[in-house]
């Protein structure tokens, strides 16, 4: 019987859609929560669950919210290893847990969390035994994650189920989430982590240090604005690509953050997921997003403000996604990944889409149905 260890960071991502751009550290945390912010990190691991249903397992995790819970929640019977010293979780609980599940001899160790998740992976187990993560983080640059909760599901059932799956070393980078919040982007590399690799639904390592394409830039942006209709409200999302409609608008923006425009004018800035819907309302209203580089994700990396709810109002018919072509043929044929964390949703927003790659000048992308 295939023994899974299981480690959730109940908090993880907690901190994504009131716009706080992370959640580490039990301060950031519990102003996320003062904020009205809402933990899914359970919630997603109970959608990787789903995928093992049937199949002959066993699952080890410490008590509550860090396993038990999302265990029974996905009709499995857990075998507790222990509990949390304090509520809520801290990462010396994720460090005292995974030690358990080593000593417990377990097979893998499935984790939800972000990448100071993973760092605390890394620095209790290093290389001992293969790990994969749920992706519950707002910022999410290793290597070691799903592209969806599901797709992480997919890839623990076919080692349940003796399919090969080659073992691979990915990267655990992190971020310095002050300098996050300030606009500046710093990911340190801190090492390796054996993770199962499986290249439709393995994350790669978030793509840095790119040149821009600024003569590009300015052409996508020149499309958008001229196609951009009276009265209609304009989510705009984070990155550079979107940043480049924005400053060809004269509007301030923000670089990691969502922003609000209508008939060319800023609403608001670095919008929380609450705010986007009070301000839109009743009323037409398009997003504006980009790819993640090297790792193709649409939603869900980044930009939790973009909850379900307001993806269902908007539509996908109304979904604008901008995107130079080099940035796509990094991908080398994966598709685009849309997590928006409602598994029926990301089945809806599946199939071919077009992205806007120049002025008067797009291509049809495929969108991933996992």
């Amino acid at each position: 019987m295939f023994h899974l260890g299981l480690i959730i960071n109940p908090l993880a991502g907690v901190g994504g859609s009131v716009a706080l751009k992370g959640s580490d550290g039990a301060d950031t945390a519990q102003q996320a929560l003062q904020l009205g912010a809402v933990p899914h990190a359970g919630e997603r691991t109970v959608q990787a669950l789903a995928e093992l249903k049937g199949l002959d397992i066993r699952i080890s995790c410490f008590a509550g919210s860090m396993g038990e819970d999302a265990v029974r929640e996905a009709g499995f019977e857990p075998q507790l290893v222990g509990q949390t010293a304090s509520e809520p979780s801290t990462a010396a609980d994720t460090l005292h847990a995974a030690d358990k599940l080593v000593e417990q001899g377990v097979d893998l160790i499935l984790f939800a969390g972000g990448d100071g998740t993973a760092r605390d992976l890394y620095q209790a187990i290093g290389e001992k035994l293969p790990v994969l993560g749920v992706p519950a983080g707002v910022k999410i640059h290793s290597g070691v994650y799903a592209v969806t909760p599901a797709a992480a599901g997919k890839v623990v059932a076919m080692l349940v189920r003796g399919e090969l799956v080659t073992l691979s070393d990915q990267e655990v980078r992190d971020i310095d989430e002050e300098a996050f919040r300030q606009g500046r982007v710093r990911a340190r590399y801190y090492g390796e982590l054996l993770v199962p690799e499986e290249g439709r639904y393995l994350q790669h390592t978030k793509s840095g240090g790119r040149e821009v394409e600024e003569l590009v830039l300015d052409d996508i942006a020149a499309d958008i604005i001229e196609t951009m209709e009276d009265d209609c409200f304009y989510v705009m999302g984070s990155g550079t690509t979107v940043q480049a409609v924005m400053e060809q608008l004269g509007l301030p923006n923000t670089l990691l953050g969502v922003d609000l425009i209508r008939n060319r004018e800023l609403i608001a800035s670095d919008c929380t997921a609450q705010q986007l819907l009070q301000l839109i309302g009743d009323a037409s209203a398009k997003i504006v997003i980009t790819v993640i580089g090297g790792q193709g994700h649409i939603i869900g990396r980044g930009n939790q403000q973009l909850s379900p709810e307001l993806l269902r109002q908007v539509g996908r018919e109304n979904l604008i996604v901008i995107a130079t072509k080099s940035k796509l043929k990094e991908l080398e044929g994966r598709p685009l990944v849309v997590d928006s964390g409602d598994p029926t949703l990301n089945h809806q927003f599946a199939g071919v889409i077009r992205v806007t790659t120049g002025y008067r000048d797009a291509v049809l992308y495929r969108v991933a149905d996992y």
